[in-house]
């Protein structure tokens, strides 16, 4: 078992690291803002896919927490999605897979990891 995990999140826990593996990901670093069960706080994005992302932040989390993520996105506002924590690494992040939000905002997020990975192959 991983450590903290039940067995429910645990198995989220390993098919998010599937959808790691599938999915294409790219390095970033954006505000994020989400609400959850204790509070409004604020952390940064530093890995996107189009299935979950993973948070630095100091603040903590409950696997299987869901929690309403807002995403800046350079010159283009906010991106609004549903989320749910898999994981948390204590005093680094955490780590979510996006669960249903609008067409339209899964759509603008397609767009924003497909920019910022031809940002970064444009490196």
């Amino acid at each position: 078992m991983v450590y903290g995990l039940g067995h429910a999140a645990e198995n989220r826990f390993f098919n998010m690291m599937d959808d790691k593996r599938k999915a294409n990901r790219a390095k970033v670093s954006l505000k994020a803002t989400w609400e959850g069960v204790r509070a409004i706080l604020e952390g940064e994005i530093i890995d996107l896919s189009k299935t979950g992302c993973f948070i630095l932040t100091n603040d903590k989390v409950t696997p299987g927490e869901l929690i309403r993520l807002e995403i800046e996105q350079p010159r283009s506002g906010y991106l609004s999605l549903w989320a749910e924590v898999i994981y948390q690494m204590p005093e680094i992040g955490f780590g979510v897979h996006f669960t249903s939000s609008e067409e339209s905002e899964m759509k603008r997020l397609e767009w924003l990891v497909k920019a910022e990975l031809f940002r970064e192959r444009e490196k």
